[in-house]
């Protein structure tokens, strides 16, 4: 299957990508994150944080074309107009398994607020990648890119070996927020309730919460569970013997 491919505006030459990638490798991406899986150097594993970018202070999106683990040609420019949700992520990423139920939750209830995801998967194979997107049953399209040509077309805006990583892209097609790292709920959700305010996409505060249905979906179920068969039979219960009357059942 083709591999993501960066589109027609690329930051550097492809010579000097794979130079600054063979740097990365030799230097360990220095910045205050660690290398792990160090037989391989396959990821740098961030810590979790988060930036927010004022409006005036706004990378341009690289424009990255490629092909998802569908097989389906997809370009960024083609979410222009709403705002795009891009996580890297592999299969054998712990981390990346850890978040992937917050981005699905966040998903869920964006979906309505002009919001889009869009995966990134690296470093992975397209079995590995396909197995894992059905396991974890995930609901967003990937883009298939083993070299990591992606990340490396973001490399102004986060590591390009940092799995995973986040990244929104407002409507105008600039970057607005990063996570370098697995994101969680909370702050995921408080990077894309302004910009979803300032372009004027809806209220974020009326979204419907997952974990509020679920909850009243489970206190639901067990209201109107049935009562259990097996359970004990009053002690009050009339045995109709005539005991509570002192008789004896004689007869004069």
């Amino acid at each position: 299957m083709p591999s993501a491919r960066v589109g027609a505006r690329p930051c550097v030459p492809r010579l000097a990508v794979t130079a600054i990638a063979a740097a990365l490798v030799l230097t360990g991406c220095a910045g205050g994150t660690e290398i792990q899986n160090t037989d391989d150097a396959r990821f740098i594993s961030g810590d979790g944080s988060a930036t927010a970018f004022d409006p005036g202070e706004r990378l341009e999106a690289p424009d990255v074309t490629g092909t998802t683990l569908d097989g389906e040609e997809i370009s960024l420019s083609d979410y222009e107009g709403g705002i795009l949700v891009l996580n890297v992520w592999a299969s054998w990423c712990g981390p990346c398994r850890a978040e992937q139920p917050v981005l699905d939750e966040v998903h869920t209830e964006y979906a309505d607020l002009g919001v889009d995801f869009l995966g990134v998967n690296m470093k992975d194979d397209d079995t590995a990648a396909q197995s894992y997107t059905s396991a974890q049953e995930v609901p967003y399209p990937s883009l298939f890119d083993p070299p990591g040509e992606v990340p490396q077309a973001f490399r102004d805006t986060v590591p390009p070996r940092s799995i995973p990583t986040t990244i929104v892209i407002d409507p105008d097609g600039r970057i607005a927020a990063r996570v370098i790292g697995p994101t969680t709920y909370g702050q995921l959700t408080e990077l894309l309730n302004p910009v979803v305010v300032e372009f004027d996409l809806g209220d974020p505060e009326q979204r419907p919460r997952v974990a509020e249905q679920e909850a009243r979906a489970e206190a639901t179920a067990g209201e109107s569970a049935p009562p259990d068969a097996d359970a004990e039979p009053s002690e009050d219960t009339d045995s109709g013997d005539g005991a509570e009357d002192g008789s004896d059942g004689d007869t004069d």
